[in-house]
């Protein structure tokens, strides 16, 4: 017996199994040779489970045989006879504390939580020093959403073991979810030092960065962890939130598709899915990802809160805020629910309870992007009642908040991509390369700055029963880049435009296939106005044209994430007005007579008719009164109008920046730019 536990000591494990084989042919009913021969075969990571289930047969009271046999049980799936192999083997030795332990593993791979945690607590009594175990019980009671205690946990088991790479990873899961992001990235930096090819700490750091809006980091971390773990379906979902949160549509739902295609009962990619498509305009599909998501786990509550966000999207704001409530009832911290609330209607001193919830789960701490989140929504709520400087005081916090973990807007790099386009596309350009153009009139392009009012004219347009409101569609934004890398040249240019029109086409159609006029209202669509009337000349473009200071102070009290850059600092917004000043008046200068039509929205707001009847008349379309109702339409708007396209037609925005006279002082200069 002592020359095979020297074996083991050496790691001789081979010759250990040869030496146990002998045994076992030479005293068939030794329950010490089939005991060895198991543990040698365990130690090799080859099948044990033979072996060890002969010597707990012949051993009935030897607490270490029934023990072994369990880890192998438990190594191939078969828990409920892991538990009963564990619970035989403390029948025979109480105070086993390694067996306790693995009891506790089995237990909480089965779902019961509270039985594991009872089970390592039980094993931390009667050895304390067992760093693994800390560990396992920080896990355990993270699942039973005992944070603080979880983290208590894992310091302990790092006071006693500081190299454990999982303790490390542990305590910055446990961190996390406290809205601690900063320490939890630090614990994940600490992990991986010890362990770099550590994947799903990689990933947890991606998430961590996300939430401190470091997006560039965060999506190198992701990328990391598929490097390492290819088919790993959680990195793929969170590879897809710093897409979304970067705007990149179409990419992020790429990779949630990718997730479920390897866990296919992936509830947090079914519900992150429902909000890529959400964005997209694809409200039904995004429904039904939701609900997916919420069949395989009814407490989700970010999936609850896009099913919210999808009802007043179309106007259903009372159904809306009782799913923002729900979602309030599982998660009572949820910023995106909270805030969603206050989007649904002009707020009054009636909802104070609102505003104590949500200034309570500021006070706390919670993750930046958390904050900034609640922070426009409070915004709001002082705006809605009045009191102006205290709205603009939450709303500089949360555009603040945003410039620290944000890249930072390059003015120069804007200037120059605008004196790119003036150059690129010129008068002779344009001519030239609209005889390869087709004529077709279906499109209509909405542009304007964003909070021109392009959403109050795109839903005037789709009440008309032969227009159909397709959104902000991304599609210029991508194919201008293309067209510019690829700088095409005398004939080729035909060929590239042809290409853009059909695939354009199809995608209005997609939307839908019998509307004489699909409406695409993305406003910054402003940039590209010489590469879509040389592929769709036939298409009628109305650019929205609002006070310079009222559309600038709307953007910076809207959040609009990374997609534009320029949005969170008053200054880098007076820039950007006026060069979309000057790419306008080049636009102008070069189209056709007749391409564009301007609409002023104070000259909207004030005489609705008048300006819907040249709108429709533009477009080539009927008066049909119906547009006078725009405000009952039924239609989804995922944008930040959604409640007031509800409304009637009110002048209550003109003139709004006089409200913040004081605060304004960059922009302006931009009363020149009227």
């Amino acid at each position: 017996m002592n020359r095979l536990v020297a074996m083991i000591s050496a790691g001789r494990y081979a010759e250990l199994e040869s030496s146990a084989r002998e045994l076992t042919i030479r005293h068939p009913d030794s329950g010490v040779a089939w005991k060895a021969l198991g543990v040698s075969l365990q130690l090799q990571h080859k099948d044990a489970l033979p072996a060890l289930q002969r010597a707990a047969a012949i051993l009935p009271s030897d607490a270490e045989a029934h023990s072994n046999l369990g880890i192998a049980l438990l190594e191939v799936g078969r828990l409920d006879d892991a538990v009963a192999s564990f619970r035989r083997a403390l029948e025979i030795k109480p105070d086993y504390a390694d067996v306790h332990n693995n009891l506790g593993n089995a237990l909480r791979s089965l779902g019961r939580i509270d039985d594991a945690v009872a089970c390592y607590e039980r094993s931390l009594q009667s050895n304390p020093g067992q760093a693994d175990v800390h560990n396992n019980l920080g896990n355990a009671l993270h699942s039973l959403g005992r944070i603080e205690d979880a983290v208590a946990s894992f310091r302990r088991a790092l006071a006693l073991k500081p190299g454990s790479a999982e303790a490390h990873g542990g305590l910055g899961n446990a961190l996390l979810s406290l809205g601690r992001a900063a320490e939890a990235a630090a614990s994940y930096h600490r992990a991986l030092e010890l362990e770099p090819a550590y994947a799903a700490v990689h990933n947890n750091l991606g998430h961590a960065l996300l939430a401190l809006g470091r997006l560039a980091e965060a999506m190198a971390s992701c990328h990391r962890a598929l490097e390492i773990k290819p088919d790993f379906a959680e990195a793929h979902s969170n590879l897809g939130n710093v897409l979304l949160d970067i705007g990149r549509l179409e990419d992020a739902e790429a990779s949630y598709r990718r997730a479920l295609s390897i866990k296919p009962d992936f509830a947090d990619a079914h519900s992150n899915l429902g909000i890529a498509l959400r964005l997209q305009g694809r409200t039904a599909q995004a429904e039904a990802s939701c609900r997916r998501a919420l069949e395989l786990n009814p407490a989700l509550a970010p999936a609850i809160t896009v099913l919210a966000d999808a009802q007043a999207d179309k106007g259903q704001f009372a159904a809306a805020e009782d799913l923002y409530r729900r979602a309030i009832a599982v998660e009572p911290d949820l910023a995106e629910a909270w805030a969603g609330m206050a989007y649904l209607r002009k707020m009054t001193g009636d909802d104070a309870p609102w505003l104590a919830e949500a200034q309570r789960i500021v006070a706390k701490n919670p993750a930046p992007r958390k904050e900034v989140l609640l922070r426009y929504a409070i915004g709001k709520y002082f705006d809605d009642v009045r009191d102006f400087d205290q709205a603009f005081l939450h709303y500089q916090r949360a555009n603040e908040l945003t410039k620290l973990h944000r890249v930072k807007h390059d003015r120069q790099q804007l200037t120059q991509f605008i004196d790119e386009l003036i150059q690129s596309y010129g008068r002779e350009w344009v001519d030239q390369a609209r005889i390869h153009g087709a004529a077709s009139a279906r499109p209509v392009f909405i542009v304007g700055v964003p909070r021109s009012g392009t959403s109050l004219a795109e839903q005037i347009l789709a009440s008309h029963p032969a227009a159909f409101g397709a959104g902000e569609l991304t599609f210029w934004n991508s194919a201008s880049a293309t067209y510019q890398s690829t700088a095409p040249r005398g004939e080729v240019i035909g060929s590239i435009l042809s290409k853009l029109r059909t695939e354009y086409l199809r995608l209005l159609e997609e939307f839908s296939a019998d509307a004489l006029r699909v409406v695409d209202k993305m406003p910054t669509n402003f940039m590209f106005l010489g590469l879509i009337h040389a592929a769709l000349p036939g298409a009628r473009i109305i650019h929205m044209r609002r006070n310079p200071i009222d559309t600038c102070l709307s953007i910076y009290f809207q959040d609009f994430s990374a997609i534009l850059s320029c949005a969170n600092d008053l200054d880098d917004l007076a820039h950007y007005y006026a060069e979309y000043v000057r790419l306008m008046q080049h636009w102008h200068s070069i189209l056709p007579a007749g391409a564009i039509l301007d609409v002023p929205y104070e000259g909207l707001v004030d005489d609705q008719e008048a300006w819907s009847r040249k709108m429709l008349e533009f477009v080539g379309l009927p008066w049909d009164p119906k547009c006078l109702d725009f405000h009952q339409s039924s239609r989804s708007v995922v944008t930040a109008s959604k409640w007031q396209v509800r409304q009637k037609i009110s002048k209550s925005s003109v003139e709004r920046w006089r409200n913040y006279a004081k605060h304004v002082g960059p922009l302006l200069t931009l009363l020149e730019q009227r």
